[in-house]
């Protein structure tokens, strides 16, 4: 990116940050928290659903309908599902080596502020990575106009309560979603405890698999990155699974990919080779 563009990230971050701080302090209104509550699910779903589980690794099928619904709920917090999807497959491609961009071994300010400035690759190098992605025109659109989709839904929402209601009921998930996201860059990848080899430094975190609802459980996801259940055992809380699996039974969704059975074994402690390995 150029100069002109990392600045102009860095201060629309700044001041969506500056408008949700404003709203909380000036205390909002009931109104304001149940745009919040209606909106935010369907924000963390077009992240750690949308954005990360299927577009970023399609760990499961679904009609080009629901797939453009899950591209608007990423924008819904201004998140971009194409360009996403192509940096975090550059991401497992390079991770945690010079080339991650948003991994520790770069710092902490690289790894949470930095990489959302400027994520290191050209736009080529991006779409070069999601050929499966840039055949939609409709997913395309989003790409050029990310920030549209976000900026109607505050629009709305400010029609609705007012201004306090934009920042909380709207821009408030979009600064949490933002603010998870580098957090488990740089947590997961730095405390917690590892239950496979894996030739990164991916940790399972369990505060982080709580705040971020399932995407803590980073080890797991790492060993086997197109699974769509990143908690393999009952007790790793992972709730974007359990939203998969509600989509799956009326058939919203089909051929969700599930950790194999090597997965579960007491042998399975080797370096794999960081792609999903069937039964």
């Amino acid at each position: 990116r150029s100069a002109a563009e990392r600045w102009r990230t860095g201060l629309a971050i700044l001041l969506l940050h500056a408008f949700v701080i404003g709203a909380l302090i000036s205390g909002g209104s009931s109104t304001d928290w149940l745009i919040f509550a209606i909106v935010y699910p369907v924000q963390a779903i077009g992240v750690g659903i949308g954005m990360h589980r299927y577009f970023a690794h399609r760990s499961f099928r679904t009609s080009r309908q629901f797939q453009f619904a899950l591209g608007l709920a990423a924008a819904s917090v201004f998140g971009n599902a194409v360009s996403f999807a192509g940096k975090h497959r550059l991401h497992h491609q390079h991770v945690d080596s010079e080339n991650d961009v948003h991994s520790p071994v770069h710092g902490i300010w690289a790894c949470w502020i930095g990489s959302l400035l400027d994520n290191g690759y050209t736009d080529e190098e991006i779409l070069r990575k999601v050929p499966d992605l840039t055949r939609y025109p409709e997913l395309m659109w989003l790409y050029r106009h990310p920030r549209i989709p976000g900026l109607i839904l505050m629009g709305i929402a400010w029609l609705i309560g007012g201004w306090t209601a934009a920042a909380i009921g709207v821009g408030l998930g979009s600064v949490l979603m933002l603010q998870k996201s580098s957090a488990l860059n740089y947590l997961a990848h730095k405390y917690g405890s590892r239950r496979f080899d894996t030739p990164d430094q991916s940790t399972n975190n369990w505060l982080m698999a709580i705040l971020a609802f399932g995407e803590g459980w980073h080890n797991n996801h790492h060993c086997y990155p197109r699974s769509a259940r990143a908690g393999f055992y009952w007790w790793e809380i992972d709730m974007y699974y359990w939203v998969i699996c509600l989509l799956e039974k009326p058939g919203v969704v089909w051929n969700v990919i599930r950790p194999p059975r090597e997965a579960y074994a007491t042998d399975s402690l080797v370096a794999p080779d960081g792609q999903l390995r069937q039964p």
